[in-house]
Parts: C-alpha cells; sequence; structure tokens
C-alpha cells in the first residue's frame, strides 16, 4: 500500500510574502509531501480587507524557494485566465520547481472576486460547462508548449458536484479534492468510483485528495481509511506547523 501523502496549505491572507515564503521553506523541510495556495483575490475569513496575495505569481516564488513537496492551486478558478495562459503559466511554474507542479483548478464560487475584478459570474451550471469546455484546451496548449512540462503536471479537480463534478474528474482529471468530514467524503468517493466505473475510467487511476482544518489533522488515518490517498491541512497566519507536524505523526 502506497504511503499516505501529506500536504499543506498556506492560506495567502493576513500575511506577508516573506512569512509566505519563509512557512512554505519551513514545510518543506518538515517533509510535508505538498504545499498549496488558493486562488482568490480577497480574504475568506476575518477582516475582507486584509492583505491577500495573487495565487500564481506566488506559487512561482515558492517554487524557487522549496526542493521537494509538490506545489500547486487548491484550486485554481477556472473562469480568471485563458485555458491557454494558465497551461503555459502552469508549464512556467513546472520548470521554476523541477517538475513538482499540479495543476488543482475548480469552475469558481467566490463572487466578491468576479464583481470586483469584472468577470462575469453567471451560474453554477455555466462555470462548470466552461469549464468541462477548457480542460481540454489546457491539455491541448500543455502538449504544444515548447518545450513541454518537465513532470508529469498532473491536473487535480476540486469539488463535490455529483452530478457535473465527479463526472468531470473521472472523464479527464488525475486527482480530485474535496472536504470533510470522513463519513461525507467517504460518499463522494464512492460516487467519484461509480462515475469512474460508468465512463469506463480505472479508478486507481485518480489520485484522492482531502483538505482538512489544522485541528483535524490527527484524523488523518481516518481519512486513509475512507480511501484518501492525500490529505492536506488547511492553515491559516499566523503559520505554526503544528497541524503539519501532527498529521504527519500520525498517518504512521
Amino acid at each position: 500500500m502506497a504511503t499516505l501523502q501529506i500536504g499543506i496549505q498556506l492560506h495567502p491572507q493576513a500575511t506577508t510574502l516573506d512569512e509566505l515564503r519563509a512557512a512554505a521553506r519551513e514545510a518543506d523541510a518538515l517533509g510535508a509531501d505538498s504545499i498549496w495556495v488558493w486562488d482568490h483575490f480577497y480574504p475568506l475569513y476575518g477582516d475582507p480587507e486584509a492583505a491577500h496575495f495573487e495565487c500564481y505569481t506566488t506559487l512561482a516564488a515558492l517554487a524557487v524557494e522549496t526542493e521537494r513537496a509538490r506545489l500547486g492551486a487548491l484550486v485554481t478558478c477556472n473562469s480568471y485566465r485563458n485555458p491557454n495562459l494558465l497551461a503555459d503559466m502552469s508549464r512556467t511554474i513546472d520548470h521554476l520547481s523541477h517538475g513538482r507542479f499540479t495543476l488543482g483548478i475548480g469552475s469558481g464560487w467566490f463572487a466578491r472576486d468576479y464583481d470586483e475584478y469584472g468577470y462575469d459570474f453567471g451560474t453554477a451550471i455555466g462555470r462548470l460547462r466552461a469549464l468541462e469546455r477548457d480542460l481540454p484546451i489546457i491539455k491541448d496548449r500543455l502538449a504544444k508548449l515548447t518545450p513541454g512540462p518537465v513532470g508529469p503536471l498532473p491536473i487535480m479537480i476540486g469539488g463535490s458536484g455529483r452530478k457535473v463534478t465527479l463526472r468531470l474528474v473521472a472523464e479527464q482529471a488525475d486527482g480530485w479534492n474535496s472536504f470533510g468530514p470522513p463519513e461525507s467524503w467517504a460518499e463522494l468517493n464512492g460516487v467519484l468510483d461509480g462515475w469512474c466505473e460508468r465512463v469506463g475510467r480505472d479508478p486507481s487511476e485518480i489520485e484522492r485528495t482531502v483538505a482538512i482544518d489544522a485541528g483535524q489533522a490527527h484524523r488523518v488515518r481516518e481519512y486513509a481509511d475512507a480511501g484518501a490517498d492525500h490529505v492536506i491541512i488547511m492553515q491559516g497566519p499566523p503559520f505554526t506547523m503544528d497541524g503539519l507536524q501532527t498529521a504527519l505523526d500520525a498517518r504512521g
């Protein structure tokens, strides 16, 4: 059985870029298997006007600050960048990290980002249809770029929608991410297996990832028992590594 992977998501709000960079270096040195930020333009909790930093330029910096952990967005909002451009940005960060980039992506949900940056929020189903349309464009561009990615550059889809999102995972993704608790995550994991059967996909080809609060880090084995391959500890500032260390110790 493969070793359970443990990662950390560093929330890029109410902090500084120097603090984010230092936290990424510390997580990498502790043995985190992955390091993530999120793709938003404003804080998701606390002071709505607190400091906040853009995802992909931050990831480019973290790529050269770290040496072993995989990197990515948990998850990229498909609406914010042209899909061909997103593929090129992802390939470039993959080179900066020497092949450690994962393209985590979802359809988007945070209305303030859309409203203040001039994107059309539309409807949830419209955003999902756009994601379905853009995933093949991203893959096609990745295949055309010169040079191509250094590493495998897997695509992870984040979300819990049973009818569309999990079907897209089964059809087009290398990984899937959602949230706990273990019982509800396990139920969604079963739905994904069902979609794999329907579309003729080997379910073992899809990495199963779950993001959990740092205070729940001691429960990583419960998620492994539910079928998770990779548990990501969500950590806001100040960037203590207590949750990450607890998860690393608890995985056995």
